[in-house]
């Protein structure tokens, strides 16, 4: 039967005869864009979740103690930390907060994450705020291993086969700018909207709402069948309140799924999604930009982050007026409320600052400011994804090709109410001198001695824990 534990090291350890020891620091590493560092997104959780869940149910391994550990730097313990927190509310059926409290026991303390761009950190984003995300992802079905193609994630995610991703599957997908032609620019795979035709149809995509300047034709999306809006602003920048609301509006009362880009299709995008996940799921602000992130990192980025913050108790507001409507509607009592419903709400205002000075601009005045003014947030975002994604690429947007290798989820041959937490006081390893708390180890005891404030260690099957 297995012991589970998640540690905090200073150096690589090997295992022993009783022990499994395993890390991830270099094997999931996220790549950042510019101060960025997390949290490692959706492919690299579902990677780890198989890795642990073929460990858990090895027969190999039957009878060891499985140990899960990190020694990087402080933000490789953030990550480590995410995941495996993330594993305990997806696989051990723990709260946000159980999982919350062992990672942080002892006082233990974990650099935030932050969004991805240079200078002071605006807007703090904690590993409780991951955990929330992850745990509302599952109430509402959006994250759902037995049904995630990890293959399909990393080969539609980079630039050369088209650089996009579903952040609510089914309906909303963010994706980067199309170009009137397909080619290679600066080293970016630039792609016509052509090319996003057959996945767009395949996937039941039927709007696209585009965000930033006018790069291409409207009509050719529209020529196609697909429903195509413009709600320009400026790169970097906050919506208005008017943009906000034909935001929501196009997404309440759209068919199919939704293609929503910016330029890179990470800040303005990201920022807008957001706003529907709040009035919508009532998410938080920060659960709302976690849970982009991991579905696609960078999003949200600078001032969007406080932007969003300000609009949640106003949209969740609208939320529960829209939702209170809807229900009238399904019992008949009031077809008048659900007509203002589908017109746009127009008795509802979005409350809050707006500090973006160029909303007071026409769209056109503000496209010709952007184009005048050189490279802007989303060609330097996007010119750094194809950097780091450097590989030869035809312009298209090539289909997954389907691997040999079996992928899934492996299904785990213990039940999640077998699992049982409890904080250890210490865990020692050979040749390491001390554990992160301090305390100093007899180089003559065992090379693997764990103390429990809590008595016998074999009285449950399996357990997670935090050890310092």
């Amino acid at each position: 039967l297995h012991q589970l534990y998640f540690a905090l090291l200073h150096q690589k350890v090997k295992s022993t005869p009783d022990r499994h020891c395993f890390c991830i620091d270099e094997e999931l590493s996220y790549e950042n864009f510019y101060a960025d560092f997390g949290p490692l997104n959706l492919a690299m959780f579902y990677r780890f979740c198989c890795k642990l869940n073929k460990k858990l149910k090895s027969c190999a391994l039957a009878k060891k103690t499985i140990v899960f550990y990190t020694c990087g730097d402080r933000k490789k313990q953030a990550n480590a930390a995410y995941l495996i927190g993330s594993y305990a509310v997806m696989h051990l059926q723990k709260t946000p907060e159980e999982a919350y409290s062992l990672l942080v026991s002892q006082n233990a303390s974990y650099l935030p994450f932050r969004d991805a761009s240079f200078g002071a950190c605006m807007f703090n984003l904690n590993i409780l705020d991951c955990l929330l995300a992850v745990h509302k992802a599952l109430q509402f079905g959006w994250l759902d291993f037995s049904k995630f193609n990890v293959e399909e994630y990393e080969h539609y995610e980079r630039a050369e086969n088209g650089d996009f991703n579903w952040i609510i599957p089914g309906k909303f997908l963010a994706f980067s700018g199309p170009h009137p032609k397909s080619k290679i620019e600066n080293g970016y795979p630039l792609h016509a909207p052509e090319a996003y035709f057959p996945y767009f149809r395949k996937h039941n995509v039927t709007t696209i709402i585009r965000l930033n300047k006018k790069m291409y034709d409207a009509k050719r999306f529209t020529d196609m069948g697909f429903k195509h809006h413009d709600l320009f602003f400026v790169d970097g920048s906050t919506p208005n309140d008017a943009i906000v609301t034909k935001f929501l509006n196009i997404c309440e009362n759209a068919d199919g799924g939704i293609a929503v880009h910016c330029k890179a299709g990470l800040g303005r995008t990201g920022t807008l999604i957001g706003c529907y996940m709040m009035k919508h799921f009532r998410l938080t602000a920060a659960e709302a930009i976690a849970w982009i992130r991991i579905c696609r990192p960078g999003s949200v980025i600078g001032p969007q982050q406080n932007f969003i913050d300000e609009k949640q108790a106003s949209l969740w507001e609208e939320g529960d007026v829209y939702r209170q409507q809807i229900t009238e509607q399904e019992n008949g009592s009031s077809k008048a409320a659900v007509a203002g419903i589908l017109s746009g709400v127009e008795d509802i205002s979005i409350n809050g600052t707006n500090k973006n000075i160029s909303q007071r601009k026409t769209p056109s005045e503000m496209e010709e400011e952007e184009e005048c003014g050189g490279l802007t947030q989303g060609d330097k975002l996007r010119a750094l994804k194809s950097k780091r994604q450097s590989r030869a690429s035809t312009g298209s947007i090539s289909p997954v090709t389907p691997s040999c290798a079996d992928t899934r989820l492996p299904q785990c041959f213990f039940s999640s109410q077998a699992f049982c937490f409890q904080l250890l006081d210490s865990l020692c390893f050979p040749s390491q001198a001390k554990t992160l708390s301090g305390k100093c180890i007899d180089s003559d005891s065992s090379p693997f001695s764990v103390k429990s404030l809590f008595g016998d260690l074999n009285r449950s099957p399996v357990r997670f824990a935090w050890i310092q």
